[in-house]
């Protein structure tokens, strides 16, 4: 049984940075992983993916040059490192896996629970 638990979320400032940590488990990890958030009373969005060896990554427009996706296949853990943090961006995170049909669709197979993530103004 794929589980997947995300760590890492809190409470930020503007500005600031958190990584978040997202563990698998119950398969052999070498699917696409994911990140996705969703605001209260908004849909979910696509933040960044990347590929199962590692060597190809995606960001949403809104995150790129501020958010990096990584993962550690030894450690079946994917991460994302969030700079530069804004109050809008409040959310909770959620990791995903599997074999959707574009690396930033949401027909992804698995997901977590998801950590909370709240940037103050």
């Amino acid at each position: 049984q794929v589980q997947l638990v995300e760590s890492g979320g809190g409470l930020v400032q503007a500005g600031g940075s958190l990584r978040l940590s997202c563990a698998a488990s119950g398969y052999t990890f070498g699917y696409i992983m994911a990140w996705f958030r969703q605001a209260p009373g908004k849909e979910r969005e696509f933040v960044a993916a990347i590929s199962n060896s590692g060597g190809a990554t995606y960001y949403a427009d809104s995150v790129k040059g501020r958010f990096t996706i990584s993962r550690d296949n030894a450690k079946k853990t994917v991460y994302l490192q969030m700079n530069s943090l804004k109050p809008e961006e409040t959310a909770v995170y959620c990791c995903a896996t599997g074999r959707p049909a574009t690396m930033w669709g949401s027909d992804y197979d698995y997901w977590g629970q998801g950590t909370q993530v709240t940037v103050s103004s």
